[in-house]
């Protein structure tokens, strides 16, 4: 019997997720059917226990609902306890859930492996502290990077964020106005700036010819991040099409016990400048 395996957000008809893991399927011949299914913020519980019901064996999770479905999971990794947001679910025969997040080992993978960026003793900054940045503050600094910043339009989203990893000493916060004195290596958006067609709210000032920008948000042609970083000189920006397989390889893994190769699948992505 083919087994039932999907991915929920609001909306979700952009979403990759059903393409990338039905090639993962066809390469590891595996039995399993993936959906995508529009839920609701409001319609959450209902409609994820609906999706239990009817046989689901894991699912994906992404905006709106990363946060909020953590305080629905039976059991959580250490990962995404750490986070607070959950982008994987595998559900058991008994109809319990277990919650992975696989957001952050994704980009370190995409980052280290597939794109060649040092992380270790590197000046980070991560622009947004939403559900996405929840997900890869933890392997960002396990990476052994001398510092990470996390700048936020409201500050204290930002430091609340920042507090969650207190025990960590190389870890700030502060709003996107007062980034205009700093420097960083590696600069990571994980806010949705510029998709509406507004220009990205972060000062020119921190790029510079020997900054790598790296967008989490991913699109068929250059994403507002991308396009803006390389017009004020940034050395590269890439687009998270390469996270977005990483992660999903590994939400694979925990589902199916095998990890899919990703080479063939990201080179029919569009590529990154």
């Amino acid at each position: 019997m083919t087994d039932r395996y999907g991915v929920i957000g609001h909306p979700i008809a952009h979403s990759k997720s059903p393409v990338i893991h039905r090639q993962f399927a066809t390469q590891t011949r595996q039995d399993l059917s993936y959906e995508a299914f529009d839920i609701a913020p409001d319609e959450l519980t209902q409609e994820l226990n609906t999706l239990i019901e009817s046989g689901v064996k894991g699912l994906n999770v992404t905006v709106p609902h990363k946060n909020a479905v953590a305080d629905l999971i039976d059991e959580l990794s250490e990962r995404a306890r750490r986070a607070g947001a959950v982008n994987t679910i595998s559900i058991d025969h008994n109809g319990a859930m277990k919650g992975d997040n696989t957001d952050g080992i994704g980009l370190i993978r995409d980052l280290t492996k597939n794109l060649d960026i040092k992380l270790e003793n590197q000046r980070l900054l991560i622009l947004g502290a939403g559900g996405a940045t929840r997900g890869i503050v933890q392997p960002l600094l396990e990476a052994g990077s001398a510092s990470l910043h996390i700048a936020n339009r409201t500050v204290q989203k930002a430091k609340d964020l920042a507090e969650q990893f207190a025990d960590c000493d190389n870890i700030s916060a502060c709003r996107f106005d007062e980034l205009r004195e700093l420097q960083f290596d590696l600069i990571i958006n994980a806010t949705s700036a510029g998709l509406s067609g507004e220009v990205p709210p972060f000062p020119e000032s921190i790029i510079d010819a020997d900054v790598t920008c790296y967008d989490l948000s991913y699109s068929m042609s250059d994403t507002p991040f991308c396009a803006w970083a390389r017009e004020h000189g940034a050395a590269v920006a890439h687009q998270g099409w390469g996270m977005l397989v990483e992660q999903a390889a590994e939400s694979f893994l925990i589902w199916r016990g095998v990890r899919p190769d990703t080479a063939q699948i990201r080179s029919m992505l569009p590529k990154s400048h």
